[in-house]
């Protein structure tokens, strides 16, 4: 595989009641921002590998594009977006 393609992450098509995603897993060497979960509504610091997701029915403007814990993408159906979590709680990613 390229190398390049790796380093940015892998991408695939993912089925969610909501719809069709492009999910793109982000490996923490690729991770060099900080961005906000909106599974859980806190920061996926720079290191930490992650997911983006953006709707699949076309390639999503940038503004459609939102990374999140890997934990937090998982749990989705489970737990809706912008659900905080406390500070006890486990963490997920």
């Amino acid at each position: 595989m390229d190398r390049t393609r790796l380093d940015r992450g892998i991408g695939a098509v993912q089925t969610w009641q909501d719809g069709d995603w492009q999910v793109r897993v982000i490996p923490a060497s690729a991770a060099v921002k900080t961005y906000r979960c909106p599974g859980c509504v806190q920061e996926i610091r720079p290191g930490v590998a992650h997911v983006v997701a953006w709707p699949a029915d076309g390639w999503g403007d940038l503004d459609d594009r939102r990374h999140w814990h890997t934990g937090c993408w998982r749990a989705r159906d489970r737990r809706g977006p912008g659900v905080e979590r406390s500070r006890s709680a486990p963490r997920y990613g």
